[in-house]
């Protein structure tokens, strides 16, 4: 009786043993290859999951994982597990040396985004994944590199990031791999052409500044000639504008000057209608003894001049006198 009872013991314990074997427990975004007696069987998803023990088992993967040393500093180890993983990683290649077209040689460190999207083709169609992706990354990288010259490789990064995913993702496709993105980190020509790229900038900079500067002063002589000429026009137009007004008004001086002679001439005349003397002969007398006023009140004067025709003047003057009685 107690015999039967330890062989009943060791097959529940043998069946309780097998069924933690078989479950299987897959975490979140990753999968497991599942192969029966050596062959694929099927590809375990996210959750519980139930295989036959000892006739099913999980096909380990290699890998590369992160890892970081006694100074600090990551490197990639490689591994085997039991899983794969889904999400997107990030690969960040070692720097490497490339030759341009015009033989310069330079460093480059690039840095690769890619994702597994068929874990059978990941596992059964490449080896090491890793290290597979590395290699035809530097190839394809060589090779861009190789068909452009220097200035071409420091200015066209987008452009050789573009065509390397494209290349890559292409070429990865027959491993279940999908190469979302690729960056070149830095490009590192050598010290001499750092140096010989720098007195380039310099003296471009100075060319540029030089060339600033010449447009500058040329620009500000415009303006000063430009400046001076409107000066000069606006000087002669106000010159031009002053004579002319000045002019109208001298003229509308003199027309009322005449006018206003006109005017003393025709009422002279209206007084001396019962006189044997005329306008003019009056206007003259007047001058006489304005100018006879002046030369006598100027001082230190002993000699006085006559007009040569005094006797007329007299005569003008008694005119005169006669044309008060009125």
């Amino acid at each position: 009786m107690s015999g039967s009872l330890y062989v009943l013991g060791a097959i529940a314990l043998l069946v309780l043993f097998l069924i933690i074997k078989g479950v299987r427990i897959v975490n979140q975004a990753t999968v497991k290859v599942i192969e029966r007696l050596g062959k694929y069987h099927r590809t375990l998803e996210t959750g519980i999951n139930l295989i036959i023990p000892i006739i099913d088992k999980v096909k380990p993967v290699q890998t590369r994982l992160l890892k970081t040393d006694f100074n600090g500093k990551l490197f990639y180890q490689l591994s085997y597990v039991d899983y794969l993983d889904m999400r997107e990683r990030v690969y960040d290649f070692p720097r490497q040396t490339v030759i341009t077209n015009d033989n310069i040689t330079m460093e480059i460190n690039a840095m690769l985004y890619y994702q597994i999207t068929d874990p059978f083709k990941a596992t059964y169609e490449i080896e090491d994944l890793g290290m597979a992706i590395e290699k035809l990354t530097q190839t394809t990288l060589r090779n861009i590199i190789g068909a452009l010259e220097l200035d071409q490789t420091l200015t066209s990064r987008d452009t050789i990031n573009t065509k390397l995913r494209e290349i890559l993702d292409d070429a990865t496709d027959k491993w279940g791999v999908k190469v979302n993105r690729v960056e070149l980190q830095d490009i590192t020509p050598p010290k001499e052409i750092r140096e010989a790229m720098e007195k380039q900038m310099r003296a471009e900079r100075e060319r540029r500044e030089t060339i600033i500067r010449a447009e500058g002063e040329k620009k500000a002589k415009v303006l000063n000639a430009e400046g001076e000429r409107d000066r000069l026009i606006a000087e002669a137009e106000g010159y031009k504008q002053s004579r002319v007004i000045q002019a109208i008004g001298e003229a509308e001086a003199k027309i009322a000057v005449a006018e206003a002679e006109g005017k003393t001439l025709e009422l002279i005349n209206n007084s001396l209608k019962n006189t044997k003397m005329d306008a003019g002969q009056y206007l003259v007398a007047l001058k006489y003894v304005d100018a006879l006023k002046d030369i006598a009140s100027q001082q230190g004067e002993k000699v006085i001049f006559l007009p040569f025709e005094s006797s007329a003047l007299m005569g003008s003057i008694g005119s005169i006198k006669e044309v008060f009685k009125y």
